[in-house]
């Protein structure tokens, strides 16, 4: 199918009338990113079921009953991303499956078994389970641009790409587990499809920006409002970021499961800023909020994103201030911010 500008698609994608098309499986399906996946997809016809841990729980749930399209289209199934098989009934007879989950992450006493192992089994089960449906056409893996960073010898001056993989004994030294979960995650997702003939595409987002669906806000959500009132604890290590929005990387993995040509991994960010630079621009375009105008720097590499590939499919990001402004009216909205 020919692919048409994506913000032509977006409103398509917003109108009443939408072509039906096939039925997806969406794990995770109540999460920041996932929810809104879930949307964009009801609005482009597509029949889904979403995974979650409590399909009665109305509190994590209720918001993907009221959208577009989900009395109609929308299945929610119980799955255990540690329960191998547990994905069997909800991605049998899909054509396609966009694996958003992940293992929740707390405090820990011993952080590298009890993160990295889950990410890893997590990731494998649900494959194990696309392996079984005859159906399958495409998997989708959400994994983070953070797999592409976390390195020490690469050129500031060349942009990192797809080609770009963090390195494992870095993030063992620096004891970022969470860098480490992604990206040993996606080499085994790799490993695994290669072995067993699955068509597997990878959307690498940066940090997500923008509405939330859910009411509860994701740990993402809230150390942005964090910022917005002032603090400090959790941004003042961000250092240098990517930063995108995140209806634009649901639409992302939309484009990659239905673009034929689409391979491969994929570099989702619209815009890299030193954490500075973004309490400035922040600062200044909302004198009323309490923003930090300096942090306590990170000392951390410069580097630069190259979405090129992304963008060869006709991919067109959202600027930073569009990130910002859907973001904080909907902070308002849900009584968040003032």
């Amino acid at each position: 199918m020919k692919l048409e500008n994506l913000c032509l698609r977006r409103k398509k994608m917003d109108s009443k009338v939408v072509e039906l098309k096939g039925r997806v499986c969406v794990t995770g399906a109540s999460g920041f990113l996932a929810s809104w996946l879930v949307k964009r997809l009801l609005l482009s016809g597509y029949h889904v079921i979403g995974t979650v841990r409590d399909p009665g729980n109305e509190k994590k749930v209720g918001h993907l009953w009221k959208l577009e399209g989900a009395k109609e289209r929308l299945e929610l199934v119980k799955a255990d991303l540690m329960e191998e098989g547990s994905f069997d009934e909800a991605i049998m007879g899909c054509h396609g499956v966009f694996h958003t989950a992940s293992p929740v992450l707390k405090p820990s006493s011993d952080p590298k078994a009890e993160i990295l192992q889950p990410a890893i089994d997590g990731t494998l089960n649900v494959l194990r389970s696309c392996k079984k449906n005859p159906s399958m056409r495409r998997v989708v893996l959400t994994s983070s641009s953070s797999t592409m960073r976390a390195r020490d010898d690469f050129d500031p001056n060349i942009p990192l790409d797809e080609l770009s993989w963090s390195s494992i004994e870095l993030c063992e030294k620096l004891q970022i587990w969470y860098v480490l979960s992604k990206t040993l995650a996606e080499k085994a997702a790799w490993e695994f499809c290669n072995k067993n003939g699955i068509d597997l595409v990878t959307v690498l987002p940066s940090f997500l920006i923008g509405p939330s669906l859910p009411p509860t806000l994701c740990s993402t959500a809230s150390d942005v409002l964090g910022l917005l009132k002032g603090e400090t604890e959790k941004f003042q290590f961000h250092g240098r970021m990517g930063y995108v929005h995140i209806d634009d990387v649901a639409t992302c993995h939309i484009l990659v499961f239905e673009h034929k040509n689409a391979n491969g991994r994929y570099l989702c960010s619209s815009t890299v800023l030193d954490i500075d630079e973004l309490a400035s621009f922040l600062s200044k375009r909302y004198p009323y909020l309490p923003i930090p105008k300096r942090f306590e720097q990170v000392e951390r590499p410069y580097y630069e994103f190259n979405t090129s590939k992304v963008k060869s499919l006709g991919f067109e990001f959202k600027s930073i201030s569009e990130m910002f402004e859907d973001c904080i009216a909907s902070l308002k909205d849900q009584g968040y911010l003032n």
